[in-house]
């Protein structure tokens, strides 16, 4: 099974640019709707709309709220989620197809869970 997030969770995301150093995605979702596991290599998020999420990577959940407008990173990271909130999710990601070069082999899920305050 892919754990791009394209292809695991087609509903909810879709390609809106993509060239050989990053990709572009959109996120939609209902309250109470879920994804199935998926990764994101290292990106920059930003929220169309405020939103509440239950993010799960493992034995680890971390619930989140963000506002519309809010622009942060996300490290590279493997979870699913979940629309825990009463508003629709929709967010943008802008995926970088280099990895960090200081990160070693990749740590998809390894010390982050959701984005990283600011």
């Amino acid at each position: 099974m892919s754990l791009d997030p394209v292809e695991s969770n087609p509903e909810h995301y879709t390609v809106l640019f993509e060239n050989d150093r990053v990709r572009v995605l959109e996120y939609v979702d209902q309250p109470g709707e879920k994804t199935t596991p998926h990764e994101h290599p290292d990106s920059v998020m930003y929220t169309m709309s405020g939103f509440r999420r239950r993010l799960v990577a493992g034995d680890r959940e971390r619930d989140v709220e963000m506002s519309s407008g809010f622009v942060g990173w996300l490290p590279a990271q493997e979870h699913c989620g979940e629309n825990i909130g009463s508003t629709p999710t929709h967010a943008l990601f802008i995926e970088l197809k280099e990895p960090d070069p200081s990160d070693g082999a990749g740590r998809h899920g390894v010390g982050s869970l959701g984005p990283q305050p600011t």
